[in-house]
C-alpha cells in the first residue's frame, strides 16, 4: 500500500483534474487584466508543480523502510534525475542562447553570443559557487560528524525549484498566446514529470534517524514546484531569450552542486559509491526522465 497509494492519489487527482478543467477558457483571456493573467497562471502553475512534487513525497514512509543500499539506490536514481534535467537545461542554454540579439553598452555593441555566453557563465558558476559555499558553511557549523538529509534535502528541493522556472516560462508563453489545448497537454506531461521530483527531495531525508516535522515537508514541496507559478508569470509577462538562458543557466548551476553533495550523503556510511545497483538506479533515473520528457512531452504533446 505504501508503494501503490501514491498512484492512486496521483488517478484521483487526474479525475478531478478531468472534471473540473480550468483551462477551458484560456482563450477568452485575451482581454483580460494583468491580475486575472496572473492569478489564473498561480492555479495552473500550481497543479503542474506543487501538487505532483507533493503526490511524489508520498513514497517517504516506502523509501524509510527500505535497507541502506537501497536508500543509496534511490539516491543515485535522484541522481540520475537530476542529471538528465541538468543536460535537457544545457540545451535549452544553447537553443535560447541562438536567439539572444545584439546588445548596447558602455557604447559598445555586444553580440548576442557574447551577451548569452556571459550570462550562462554568470548563471552557472556564479550559483555552483553561492550553493557550494553554503553547502561548507553548513558543515562546518553542525554539531554531529552526521552529514543531515534533511538539509541536502532542502538543497535538492532548491535545485528542482529553479529548473522548475524553465517549466513554467512554457506555460507562461503558451497562455499568453491563447493556446489553451497546448497549456492543457504542458501541464499534464509537467504532472508526470514533476511526481518523480517528490522522491528525489525525501530520499536524503530517508537515511536520517529521526523523522523531521510536516512543515518542512510542505516546505520542500513548495519550493520545489511553486517556481512553476513564478516562471508562468514571467513568460506571460516578459517572453524573453535573454531571461531564458539566465533561469536555465542557474539551474544547471544549482543541480550540479547538488548532484555532488547526493554523492557525498552515499560516500557517508556506504563502502563505494558506484555499485551494480546505484549505477543500475541512476541510469533508471535518465530513462526514465527520457521517457517523460522527450518521449511524451517533446515527442507526443508539443507536436501535437
Amino acid at each position: 500500500m505504501l508503494a501503490v497509494a501514491p498512484v492512486l492519489i496521483l488517478g484521483a487527482v487526474a479525475g478531478l483534474l478531468y472534471l473540473t478543467s480550468p483551462f477551458g477558457d484560456i482563450e477568452s483571456m485575451a482581454e483580460a487584466g494583468p491580475l486575472e493573467i496572473l492569478w489564473m497562471l498561480t492555479v495552473i502553475g500550481a497543479i503542474a508543480g506543487i501538487v505532483p512534487v507533493v503526490i511524489g513525497m508520498l513514497w517517504f514512509p516506502f523509501i524509510r523502510s527500505l535497507d541502506h543500499r537501497y536508500l543509496h539506490a534511490f539516491l543515485a536514481l535522484s541522481a540520475g534525475v537530476l542529471a538528465f534535467i541538468a543536460f535537457e537545461m544545457t540545451e535549452e542554454v544553447f537553443e535560447h542562447g541562438a536567439e539572444v540579439g545584439p546588445v548596447a553598452a558602455g557604447g559598445l555593441e555586444l553580440s548576442g553570443v557574447i551577451v548569452a555566453g556571459g550570462l550562462a557563465v554568470a548563471g552557472v558558476g556564479g550559483t555552483f559557487a553561492v550553493m557550494y559555499v553554503i553547502s561548507e558553511w553548513r558543515q562546518r557549523k553542525m554539531a554531529s560528524a552526521e552529514k543531515s538529509g534533511l538539509t541536502i534535502a532542502y538543497l535538492v528541493a532548491v535545485a528542482l525549484g529553479l529548473h522548475s522556472i524553465g517549466e513554467g516560462l512554457a506555460i507562461g508563453v503558451a497562455f499568453i498566446d491563447g493556446q489553451g489545448t497546448l497549456v492543457m497537454l504542458l501541464v499534464v506531461g509537467f504532472v508526470m514529470h514533476n511526481v518523480m521530483e517528490g522522491p528525489t527531495v525525501v530520499a536524503a531525508v530517508a537515511r536520517d534517524h529521526t523523522i523531521p516535522p510536516l512543515r518542512h515537508f510542505a516546505a520542500m514541496g513548495v519550493i520545489a514546484g511553486g517556481p512553476v507559478i513564478l516562471g508562468g508569470w514571467v513568460g506571460s509577462l516578459a517572453n524573453s531569450s535573454a531571461l531564458a538562458v539566465l533561469f536555465y543557466a542557474v539551474a544547471v548551476g544549482a543541480i550540479l552542486q547538488v548532484i555532488i553533495e547526493l554523492v557525498d550523503l552515499i560516500k557517508f556510511d556506504a563502502e563505494s559509491v558506484v555499485t551494480r545497483l546505484n549505477a543500475a538506479t541512476f541510469v533508471v533515473g535518465v530513462a526514465l526522465m527520457f521517457v517523460l520528457e522527450d518521449v511524451i512531452v517533446e515527442g507526443w504533446i508539443v507536436p501535437g
